[in-house]
């Protein structure tokens, strides 16, 4: 990776406090952006000859309604600064964004790293309500039935809630 590039990043990821470590291909940095829908958003940070590429995972390969989530991602694609969802050939969801290795800046990578977090944090639940939705179910009504935790599924209770099933939990 570009010696300004490397520095500009672990400068400005301890500044931020965040947790990063060295990737798996050469001079890959990964860095780790604390969520509130989604626990952490890990984030793969490669210089290229020319670009800085940053990628982060989003959701796995949707169960359902491929066309509603898919869809769903292309209009949000037309509102996001500089970066986009893109789909591998597994059908896992991914944000990926490039910077210019020249415009690399403490404030540049912070307004990336800002929508990336966004992008994969922000939706995140949407996204498994429209592509999992018959899987949380089954999911919720396992753990009812033999009195496991709901904690992880609380956000969707509004969807997954049937009538008997146990209160919210304090």
């Amino acid at each position: 990776m570009n010696e300004h590039v490397t520095t500009t990043l672990t400068t400005y990821f301890a500044e931020a406090g965040l947790e990063w470590e060295p990737g798996t291909s050469p001079g890959e940095l990964v860095v780790t952006l604390p969520g509130e829908k989604k626990l952490k958003t890990v984030v793969s940070l490669l210089a290229g000859e020319t670009s800085l590429v940053a990628r982060a995972f989003v959701i796995r390969n949707p169960d359902e309604n491929h066309d509603r989530v898919y869809r769903f991602l292309l209009a949000r694609n037309l509102r996001l600064p500089g970066i986009a969802y893109a789909v591998d050939s597994s059908g896992d969801v991914y944000v990926t964004g490039r910077l210019p290795l020249e415009a690399v800046s403490a404030d540049s990578v912070d307004h990336l790293l800002g929508a990336i977090l966004e992008s994969s944090d922000g939706p995140f639940n949407e996204l498994l309500a429209l592509g999992f939705l018959t899987s949380m179910r089954q999911e919720w009504a396992w753990r009812v039935d033999r009195g496991e935790s709901l904690r992880n599924l609380e956000a969707f209770r509004g969807l997954l809630e049937r009538p008997g099933d146990p209160p919210r939990a304090p």
